[in-house]
């Protein structure tokens, strides 16, 4: 055995350089791969912001391509409506003052022209009204949605629109 170590020479010892190069390509490899690894994440993360903006840009063309409803606009029919009906063979009054909700300007500009039939249709309306059904607040939406329903349906024969979208009580009084 003791052969076998003096046949080496003393000079010729297992090459340092060899394993020194394995560990220099292992370094590179590992510092490759950590780099791949941190643009990778990058990537990642930033497109899938992008993502999350193209969802935002998206939900916005979608909202821009749906119609947005316009503010309501209020027109005060003046002066108010003042009407008398018997009741049981006793007089009663009513004074109703309303204002007209729509979304278009132009429309309900349209719709002053025709307020002559209007204020006609309102005055026949609430003259033919129970005095009992009108104290209670029910009557007195039941009112207001036919009214309602009477100014559309005159908005809708002059004009071909519906320029109305609600008539609003301002002021109701009973007496």
């Amino acid at each position: 055995m003791a052969k076998k170590n003096a046949d080496a020479p003393p000079g010729e010892e297992k090459p340092a350089g060899k394993s020194k190069l394995k560990l220099i390509i292992l370094i590179v490899v590992v510092l490759l791969l950590a780099i791949g690894l941190s643009v990778g994440g990058t990537w990642f993360f930033l497109s899938r912001g992008h993502k999350a903006e193209d969802a935002k840009d998206e939900a916005k063309n979608a909202e821009a391509a749906t119609p947005v409803k316009q503010v309501a606009l209020y027109e005060p029919i003046a002066p108010a409506f003042v009407v008398n009906f018997n009741q049981n063979g006793r007089q009663r009054y009513m004074q109703v003052s309303l204002a007209l909700m729509g979304r278009d300007k132009g429309e309900l500009d349209a719709l002053k022209v025709y307020m002559p039939q209007i204020r006609n249709e309102m005055v026949m309306l609430f003259s033919s009204q129970d005095f009992d059904a009108l104290a209670a607040p029910v009557g007195k939406e039941m009112l207001r949605q036919q009214a309602t329903a009477k100014v559309q349906e005159l908005s809708k024969k002059e004009t071909g629109k519906l320029a109305v979208e609600q008539v609003l009580f301002t002021n109701f009084v009973l007496q």
